[in-house]
């Protein structure tokens, strides 16, 4: 921590953490015992979830971490966003099971450069997402790191037992999906990285980030930022997904949509067929594409944390599933369909061509090109 602001570890969690979720809120959310004690007490499925007694339901356990550098700096992101994107990510995580995000704890390594301030709008960040998702936040850990921020956070959530999405389920014939539009937050970040000589003039962190988004704005770009920055995990979309029992497989939208197609057609060992004309695309992302000389299509294929749902369906449900999830205001888009075969990804560029391979990569931590 910077000189005059250095607290102790347990300081620092209290003003980090205290008084940020009501005790009676916690309690809805099956907390027994929070933040304070060696562990948290929660119970296995609180009443608030309308749980039966005879409901039997299964535990989901997540984890992601977001590391200073790697995955943010201090152009690319607010502290804010840098709390809520490390929760948001778990949350995908849940969604694409089809489950209920319920108990998160949290670890973070705060380096020297680092005021307290700045860690509180970290945990201000945090909270936000934790309330918009109904998450309680019950505990974690603080450490000291030699020179970057490390922030790590894992997630439980629920599922009624039997109904949990996997990869593994495609089946040929099926139909395959997306839940919303994707390559808006690689996009974003792509306009970011090539910021550094506009945005500078300014000297603090806070400066520098809202400098970044301002002239996003000017620029058309806004959108896109927003999205890089304060990604929307789709619970809605995987818990009606889950409900409908005829959905087969399921995944969310993390690390490009190339590497997610791949992870499923992989796990069930099946082909699967995309078609480029049916990915749906925003205006704000076909006009920055155009301005930077770029097709749309490699940030929707390769970028990532769009944190959409992609998964397949029988062809023959697709409109009955597409009408309950537009009845909940959810797009539902198909982009291909699975075919048997050795597993692998293929794609029609355009209605009437040859289908050709799409490569096996997306965000990939341990690329040279990452480090």
């Amino acid at each position: 921590m910077k000189g005059g602001d250095r607290l102790d570890e347990f300081a620092g969690i209290r003003s980090w953490t205290e008084d940020r979720q009501k005790h009676s809120w916690q309690e809805e959310r099956g907390v027994v015992r929070g933040i304070g004690d060696d562990a948290a007490v929660v119970q296995a499925v609180p009443e608030a979830q309308g749980a039966g007694a005879s409901e039997a339901w299964h535990s989901l356990i997540t984890v992601d971490t977001m590391v200073e550098m790697i995955h943010f700096n201090d152009l690319t992101m607010l502290d804010e966003d840098v709390g809520y994107k490390a929760l948001a990510a778990n949350i995908s995580d849940i969604a694409a099971m089809g489950g209920i995000p319920r108990h998160a704890v949290v670890t973070v390594s705060v380096p020297p450069s680092y005021s307290m301030e700045r860690v509180k709008r970290i945990y201000d960040g945090l909270y936000a997402c934790a309330s918009q998702y109904n998450v309680a936040i019950v505990g974690g850990d603080t450490t000291s790191s030699p020179s970057h921020l490390v922030l790590s956070v894992t997630l439980t959530g629920i599922i009624e037992a039997g109904r949990s999405l996997y990869r593994s389920g495609a089946q040929p014939g099926d139909a395959v999906f997306i839940t919303g539009l994707i390559g808006m937050s690689a996009a974003g970040l792509d306009y970011l990285t090539k910021l550094p000589e506009r945005a500078r003039g300014t000297q603090s962190h806070r400066e520098l980030a809202a400098a970044a988004q301002k002239l996003a704005d000017t620029d058309g770009a806004g959108a896109l930022v927003r999205q890089h920055r304060r990604p929307q995990p789709s619970v809605t979309a995987g818990r009606l997904l889950a409900s409908l029992g005829y959905c087969h497989a399921l995944n969310d939208v993390s690390d490009g949509l190339a590497s997610e197609a791949w992870e499923l057609a992989e796990a069930s060992q099946v082909s699967l067929v995309l078609n480029e004309y049916s990915l749906p695309r925003s205006t704000s992302l076909q006009q920055y594409a155009k301005q930077a000389g770029r097709n749309p299509v490699d940030w929707m294929l390769y970028g990532g944390e769009d944190y959409i749902l992609i998964g397949t369906i029988a062809e023959s449900n697709f409109e009955q599933a597409k009408e309950e999830l537009n009845r909940q205001g959810i797009p539902l888009y198909q982009i291909g369909r699975v075919e048997a075969g050795a597993p692998g990804v293929w794609m029609y560029r355009r209605e009437g061509s040859d289908r050709t391979a799409i490569p096996k990569r997306g965000y990939n931590h341990f690329s040279e090109s990452n480090r």
